[in-house]
Parts: structure tokens; sequence; C-alpha cells
């Protein structure tokens, strides 16, 4: 049998001043670049915060296809409780440009808010990135989170 250690890595991604995410236009533009890997699939991240809603930083839960991808709560809920994170913010991207949710991406928000409220760290948004002309959107804006 192996045993493992788990830890958290920080790298930088980009320096200079780092906002509180409190809009998900602020959210948008933390990701700036985020996803120019593969911008033809979606790729599922969580923003770790601290009590300001200032970010840790930000981890790929997971890349998927053109029009979906597999999140489990407890892969998102992970980098938030080594981080000893008091909230987060989950984003993806939509590679079609349409930031429109899914019945998928609406069963993973209630998912993710149900796991956090267990966990007792605080949901604070899902944004959907869309292209550069679509705006972002919010489920806390939408009265999902």
């Amino acid at each position: 049998m192996m045993v493992h250690e788990a830890s958290l890595q920080f790298r930088v991604v980009r320096e200079g001043p780092v906002k509180a995410l409190d809009t998900p236009e602020k959210v948008a533009a933390y990701l700036a670049g985020a996803f120019d890997g593969d911008p033809t699939v979606e790729w599922f991240i969580c923003i770790p915060l601290n009590r300001k809603n200032m970010p840790f930083g930000r981890v790929l839960i997971t890349k998927g296809t053109a029009s979906s991808c597999l999140v489990n709560p407890r892969e998102v809920l992970r980098p938030c409780i080594l981080s000893n994170a008091s909230g987060f913010i989950v984003a993806h991207n939509h590679p079609s440009g349409d930031t429109a949710p899914s019945r998928a991406d609406i069963q993973v928000t209630r998912q993710l808010r149900e796991a956090a409220k267990t966990m007792g760290i605080d949901f604070l948004d899902h944004v959907i990135v869309g292209d550069a002309y679509s705006e972002p959107y919010s489920f806390n804006e939408a009265g999902l989170v």
C-alpha cells in the first residue's frame, strides 16, 4: 500500500494588483487567458477566496469536451480545504461563446451549493465565460447560488 501526502503548490500566473472578485466581470477579467490552452473544450476552474474575496489563485479542476465537463464537488472543494479558503467561486467556459447555462450546469451548481453548505465554505458564484462578445453569466445574479 502506498501512502500519499497532499499539498497545495502556488506559482505566479500573473503579476500586478488583484481586486476582490465581487462581480462576474471581475471574475472573467481575472480568468483572462486561463482557457487559452485549448479554447475548443470546456475548462472548469475553482478560485479559492479569503474572507475579503481576494483570490488565492485559480485551480484547474477538469477539462472536458466541446460541450461538457465532468465535475465532482469533492474535487472542487479539495483546493478550498487545502488553502483554508473562506469561500470560492467556480467558473467554466463555453467554447460556443453562448453563456446560457445548460441543464448540467444548473445541476452541478446545485450539487456544489449543497456540498459547500455541508463543509461550511461560502459558495459565492458560478460564472460562465463565453467569447469576447458575450457577457459572463452569473448563477449568483440569477438567484441560483
